[in-house]
């Protein structure tokens, strides 16, 4: 495609100095492979006098239509067919009216009070920048987005709407369970459902209905799993619906145990968890003790990819028995590493704040410039685990457990260039990952689709080394806009030492490529966050720690 026009232009723009590092070279042997314009006001003028008040006369008719037109394509969004927007309020736009006034318990007069329009122009505005309520909306309620007219005048009015409906085909309080769990974690509830082994149906209670169990194991979440257990949300089924039943199960040293039907027994509503790592096969409600702390010599590594032969760091940490190891050794965690922020945490925190506060801050509403950036530090997390998780559905011939493997050779492997970030200005580090994108024996393609694969999983699995990584190589491989992440880790001080100084070269850099055309690789949708980020990259924050290591690429072939 652009491979060779975009790697020419990377050559031009590169600084004569130090060689490229002799690991980039080796990189392919690591591998396997809406508004739309205004209209135009004319006035026929005939004398003095009468041009004036004919100008006067035609801008308020001017104006009304163009008010007219605004209720009526709100009305047609929520389904109050007010027919075309042509601004003229004729009987059709005034049954729609009514119609809307009856939905909400209103008179239906026809005629819009100044609060029912004003509710229903608001109401349409917040569901075009779309969040949690729209798109539970679409996917729960069977009156669709136009449900969302009723939630949100309760809540002007200070009242809370009950939910009587879940997701197609779930009960109630499993919906109400994925949700709680999407407030506090990074993925959707949309993309929860979507993730194997998130949701698994089993008859437990012999009642002949399905039970359910939730396993967090999945979400990526350290508010729901941590390194050494996870909840588990068992619902049984009872005559007036589900009971909750709550446990934790211990995690393996891989961290690839999750919870099956088979771990529950049921009685009625009542379930009991036989966690087979928990030393005498007793589990416990969520409160219960982890038992012996466990801290199990190293096994094999997990099906480890054949091509991975990268050496291992000097140094190890004294583990006993040393396994052959034929691939990466890449959980060192569970030693005396110190402790990283975790960026999941703390974009849950961020989440519970967008929606207390109503939704998330424009450049319109905004006040508070540090808020508004961690807003879009996480907004923008968020899209790249979307994004990595569709394109990780096209990887052929790789499991998830190694694609993992593969994308923690990433960290290390650009360790030397994400270490520059606390030194070095943008364009110089630019430059050198620049060089390095060079010397690396893969094309341009092979780079992006390999950086955001790991740039999802870096994000998913919390391994920031891996996503600042991946961030920095997308940057360095044409995809300008990318550079937006380096910035807000800066920013905030996640995988670098915080610098709002160093962080603004890096927001320079996307917003440049985006005002010159660029594509947008987050929220293409959301059309003011060009300008919302220019405005609150005008505030920033402190300072905090970093990581590294040194290894080798992997790369996916797409397909």
């Amino acid at each position: 495609m652009f491979s060779k026009s975009i790697k020419t232009a990377i050559a031009a723009t590169l600084i004569a100095g130090a060689p490229v590092q002799s690991m980039a070279s080796d990189l392919g042997a690591a591998i396997v492979g809406g508004i739309i314009g205004g209209a135009i006001m004319s006035g026929a003028g005939q004398q003095r006098k009468r041009t004036y008040s004919s100008s006067s006369s035609t801008n308020r008719n001017t104006a009304a239509r163009s008010a007219n037109r605004e209720t009526q394509t709100a009305l047609n969004y929520f389904g109050f067919n007010a027919g075309t927007p042509d601004g003229v309020m004729g009987s059709r736009s005034r049954s729609a009216v009514a119609a809307y006034q009856g939905y909400l318990g209103w008179p239906a007069t026809g005629n819009l009070t100044t609060f029912e329009r004003d509710h229903l122009l608001s109401s349409y505005s917040r569901a075009q920048i779309g969040g949690p309520d729209v798109i539970k909306a679409m996917q729960r309620d069977p009156n669709g987005v136009r449900s969302l007219l009723v939630v949100w005048r309760d809540q002007k009015f200070g009242t809370q709407t009950a939910r009587t409906t879940g997701y197609a085909g779930l009960p109630i309080e499993v919906s109400n369970a994925i949700d709680e769990i999407a407030d506090s974690s990074e993925p959707s509830a949309e993309q929860l459902l979507q993730r194997t082994g998130f949701i698994q149906l089993a008859e437990l209670n012999g009642d002949g209905r399905n039970d359910y169990v939730i396993d967090t194991a999945v979400t990526g979440s350290s508010f729901w799993c941590g390194q050494t257990q996870c909840a588990v949300l068992v619902f049984a089924s009872q005559p007036d619906g589900y009971r909750r039943n709550e446990f934790r199960y211990m995690r393996n040293a891989q961290l690839s145990n999750t919870a099956t039907p088979a771990m529950f027994q049921c009685h009625q509503s009542s379930c009991s968890m036989t966690d087979p790592l928990a030393g005498g096969g007793g589990g416990g409600m969520l409160a219960a003790a982890p038992a012996p702390a466990p801290a199990p010599a190293p096994a094999a590594p997990l099906q480890p990819p054949a091509m991975m032969a990268a050496a291992p760091a000097p140094a190890p940490a004294a583990p006993a028995a040393p396994a052959p190891a034929g691939g990466l050794m890449a959980l060192p965690m569970a030693g005396g590493v110190a402790d990283q922020p975790s960026l999941a945490s703390y974009c849950s925190k961020v989440n519970l704040l967008t929606s207390s506060n109503g939704g998330f801050i424009t450049a319109g509403t905004m006040t508070d410039p540090e808020l508004a950036l961690s807003e879009q530090f996480c907004l923008t997390r968020t899209y790249a685990i979307a994004q990595g998780e569709e394109m990780v559905k096209s990887v052929q011939g790789l499991s998830t457990a190694q694609i993992e493997q593969q994308c923690d050779a990433f960290g290390p492997a650009l360790a030397p260039y994400v270490a520059a970030l606390d030194t070095k200005p943008a364009p110089q580090v630019l430059a050198e990952t620049q060089k390095f994108v060079l010397g690396a024996n893969m094309t341009i393609e092979q780079l992006q689709s390999t950086g955001t694969i790991c740039l999802y999983t870096g994000y998913r699995r919390d391994k920031l080394d891996v996503a600042l990584g991946a961030a920095l190589l997308l940057t360095a491989a044409g995809q300008a806009p990318y550079a937006e992440l380096v910035g807000h880790h800066l920013s905030q001080g996640f995988g670098a030492a915080q610098s709002a100084d160093r962080a603004s070269g890096w927001y320079d850099h996307a917003l440049a490529a985006l005002d010159s055309g660029a594509a947008p690789v987050f929220v293409p949708g959301q059309t003011d966050r060009v300008e919302l980020l220019r405005a609150a990259v005008s505030g920033g924050p402190g300072t905090a720690p970093a990581t590294s290591t040194p290894a080798a690429l992997p790369s996916f072939s797409l397909q």
